[in-house]
């Protein structure tokens, strides 16, 4: 069986063109394999054919597990709709245990919610093209690529999802409810919505279709700024930010802008190689701290292009997860300061384990990370140098007062406050 090895930091956002940002967090090192098992016999119960060969409920555990199995059993012989789905059942057992940790971050994907959330970061996806959020009830529109099927097809920010096809949403997982909207290019899914101001639901049809996915935007700005904005953390990312910044540091700015907002993570690698674009070599980006007690900590690496350059960086309640550890390393290095307001908040560490037998996948918490100033931001997030809202008549006018304040600071440097953190 292949072996997962990746290590991602990713949270919040979901990309419905056929995949998931997902609030899944920072996934570290070689994923696990378990041995296969029998279902053992219950006694007073029927015993249950079809159970694969190999070890059975461990002795250590055979009273714990005796009413998993009696449940088991009873089901099978007792419930009104026969026959019942071994997987379902299964996969809602492995979802039930994992819940009871009472950590969202640790969880269990079956094997086509995993295939969503890993395919995020390739760059490319077949979808209609849109970030959504865990809404209330159902699934919300952030926003649509431009020239997506998405925004071909009408749909808005806020627009909230309530039914894929004829399939309701509203009490639905959030990557299961991804799953029935991204789709094979060429496909069509029809999207009932409830939008601000309808007095009814809108059906909504979208053809999907591939869509090519850039983590790297970038732009010179009147006053001889520099505009970089990452979108997510993913494979192609560290290349575009160098190509970009290339191109950038090219036109000699007075200062850049890092836009790290809505950024809801990604691969710890590009995180890193990226942080290393702006930091001297040797200089912390992150420490991870295991329930041991024991901290590991990864350094920036040598040959950055903007490791001089005054820096203003955007956060938001979007940033999370890897786009933190990028400005909390930023900020406690003293290398930018911070404009905007509180980020996410995402500071755990999962490591994501392959199940046998194409059983799914399991992520589980086994540490924190730590700015490079000792500090967690789990629950908490980054707190911005200067704070500066976006309220929704500026969002209705077109404007960016947090752009603009950056802007502002890094043409008059003597005005850019220190980038001290707050404890």
């Amino acid at each position: 069986m292949k072996n997962i090895v990746q290590t991602v930091i990713t949270a919040l956002l979901a990309i419905l063109a056929a995949a998931a940002l997902f609030a899944s967090g920072f996934v570290a090192g070689n994923t696990a394999t378990l041995s296969g098992f029998t279902l053992p016999s219950i006694p007073g119960l029927p015993a249950l054919s079809g159970a694969p060969s190999g070890s059975g409920t461990p002795a250590n555990l055979a009273t714990q597990f005796a009413p998993f199995w009696q449940a088991w059993g009873l089901v099978h012989q007792e419930y009104v709709d026969q026959p019942v789905s071994d997987v379902s059942l299964v996969q809602g057992a492995i979802r039930g245990m994992l819940d009871a940790l009472g950590d969202k971050h640790t969880l269990y994907e079956s094997p086509q919610e995993y295939a969503v959330t890993d395919s995020s970061l390739s760059g490319q996806l077949e979808g209609i093209g849109a970030f959504v959020d865990k809404g209330n009830g159902g699934l919300l529109i952030v926003s649509t690529f431009a020239g997506s099927p998405a925004e071909a097809a009408g749909l808005h920010a806020n627009d909230l999802v309530i039914k894929v096809d004829n399939t309701d949403v509203t009490q639905m997982d959030e990557i299961q409810a991804i799953s029935l909207v991204r789709g094979p290019a060429g496909s069509v899914v029809r999207l009932t919505v409830v939008r601000a101001g309808s007095p009814q639901p809108l059906v909504i049809t979208v053809t999907r279709a591939k869509i090519d996915v850039p983590s790297v935007e970038s732009k010179m700005l009147p006053g001889n700024i520099g505009y970089l904005k990452i979108n997510e953390f993913g494979t192609q990312t560290a290349g575009e930010v160098t190509t970009a910044l290339g191109t950038l540091m090219k036109q000699q700015p007075r200062g850049l802008v890092l836009d790290l907002r809505n950024n809801p993570g990604g691969y710890l690698d590009a995180a890193i190689s990226v942080a290393s674009q702006f930091l001297p070599g040797g200089k912390v980006v992150l420490k991870v701290k295991y329930g041991d007690g024991h901290i590991e900590t990864d350094n920036a690496r040598s040959g950055g292009l903007a490791t001089q350059i005054p820096m203003v960086v955007l956060i938001d309640g979007g940033s999370a997860s890897a786009s933190e550890i990028l400005a909390g390393s930023l900020q406690d290095n003293q290398r930018a300061s911070l404009v905007g307001v509180t980020s996410y908040g995402k500071g755990t560490v999962q490591q994501v384990n392959q199940l046998v037998d194409n059983g799914g996948y399991i992520r589980v918490t086994i540490a924190r990370w730590l700015t490079p100033s000792g500090r967690t931001i789990d629950g908490v997030g980054l707190t911005p140098n200067v704070s500066v809202p976006i309220t929704a008549d500026d969002k209705t006018a077109g404007r960016d007062p947090q752009l603009d304040k950056a802007v502002s600071l890094l043409s008059n440097p003597a005005t850019v406050p220190a980038p001290t953190a707050t404890p």
